[in-house]
């Protein structure tokens, strides 16, 4: 195995679970895109900058930054539209109104959790966690053009990682209590569907199945690793075709040229999150 795969996420367990073959050409062996995700291209790029955006404008909020000067640099269509959604949203109005900036038990904006996972450490970067009592909230900000439904989203590693890791990584959050599995709801904020976001509540035996399916890939991607000695080893292609319109890695599989249509693209070609992160400074809770 490559020593600089040392951590896996949300996205590259998806990566995996989508296609192996995309897994080893991105996080093996770090080739470049050679082909665009999505047509159109500028468009598609303008929108993803927008939402990473979007995604700093809430934290500035939640971390004290009165509402008014953060909404003066909204300043494209989309941002507008967005931020206004935002601080109208029924859903998010204890967020929204709320004293800001001392975290009372409370509110912990674009918070980093790891815990080892065999070989690897399993990282999650979250939007917001909000503890309540005993009621903890994830809430991820999505500023996707169509609204996905719920059966999709609860099936993605997504939801399934960021709702275990936070049970095993998360007590430092809480106090230094433990986190039970029924106290966790993750919530999916639609920035372009304020009013419908998509609510995931967590159960013990839901816990159990996530942390042993993490454990299961991270077996088959240790043991394809350490036989891989070829770009085909291991990591086969995806049978469905489908999802080769979508990746940039399609010509080195010889499955097309052309890219998918953007708004059916963008569900399945979310940006892997950058970490820079000191672990010595993060909790860690062996699976």
């Amino acid at each position: 195995m490559p020593d600089q795969l040392a951590t896996l996420s949300q996205s590259s367990l998806q990566d995996y679970h989508d296609c192996p073959r995309r897994f080893e050409l991105r996080y093996l062996r770090r080739l470049a895109y050679p082909a665009i995700e999505t047509e159109p291209a500028l468009e598609n790029e303008k929108h993803q900058q927008e939402g990473e955006y979007f995604h700093r404008l809430v934290q500035q909020h939640l971390i004290g930054i009165p509402a008014e000067q953060i909404g003066k640099l909204a300043n494209t269509d989309n941002l507008q539209r967005w931020w206004e959604n935002y601080m109208n949203a029924s859903d998010l109005r204890v967020l929204t109104s709320s004293p800001k900036g001392k975290e009372p038990g409370g509110l912990h904006a674009e918070t980093t959790l790891s815990a080892p996972l065999g070989k690897f450490r399993l990282v999650a970067k979250y939007d917001l966690i909000a503890i309540d009592n005993e009621k903890i909230v994830i809430y991820d900000w999505k500023t996707y053009r169509k609204r996905p439904r719920n059966e999709w989203l609860a099936i993605r590693w997504q939801t399934r990682v960021y709702r275990a890791l936070l049970v095993q990584a998360g007590a430092h959050l809480n106090g230094g209590k433990p986190i039970a599995p029924e106290q966790i709801e993750m919530i999916y904020w639609f920035a372009d569907f304020p009013n419908d976001p998509a609510r995931f509540i967590y159960k013990a035996d839901q816990f159990k199945r996530d942390c042993d399916a993490l454990t299961k890939l991270a077996d088959e991607i240790t043991n394809a690793s350490s036989g891989s000695t070829t770009l085909t080893t291991g990591f086969p292609k995806t049978d469905q075709a489908a999802k080769c319109n979508y990746c940039p890695y399609r010509s080195y599989c010889n499955r097309g040229i052309r890219a998918g249509d953007v708004l059916d693209a963008e569900l399945e070609t979310e940006a892997e999150e950058l970490f820079d992160i000191n672990f010595e400074q993060i909790g860690e809770i062996a699976f």
